[in-house]
């Protein structure tokens, strides 16, 4: 089992930054890649960005160049910074963690934390 607790969420005006941060806990062995997906009113959860355990980075296209994710494997905790944010930013952000177990890979999620961008 893997417990995640994400943080950082709040409200920011456009073109502000905001940087979130999740941090696992549990049985942390076979880790595999982590990302952060995102879900905005009437909308499905949409993946942010990910990466992998030997840190290669992969980016939605609405985010690139403004955003960047990383972690940190000593303290288990993942982080999304994120500057020049804009209204569509708005949404819960989630934390994603896959494990590999004996049935295959797992995934794991945080309980989300918004993130609103308005003036």
């Amino acid at each position: 089992q893997v417990q995640l607790a994400e943080s950082g969420g709040g409200l920011v005006q456009p073109g502000g930054s905001l940087r979130l941060s999740c941090t696992a806990s549990g049985i942390l062995f076979s880790i595999g890649a982590m990302g952060w997906y995102r879900q905005a009113p009437g909308k499905q959860r949409e993946l942010v960005a990910t990466i992998t355990s030997g840190s290669t980075t992969n980016y939605a296209d609405a985010v690139k160049g403004r955003f960047t994710i990383s972690r940190n494997n000593a303290k288990n905790t993942l982080y999304l910074q994120m500057n020049s944010l804009k209204p569509e930013d708005t949404a819960v952000y989630y934390c994603n963690v896959r494990q590999l177990t004996g049935s295959g890979w797992y995934n794991y999620w945080g309980q989300g934390t918004q993130v609103t961008v308005s003036s």
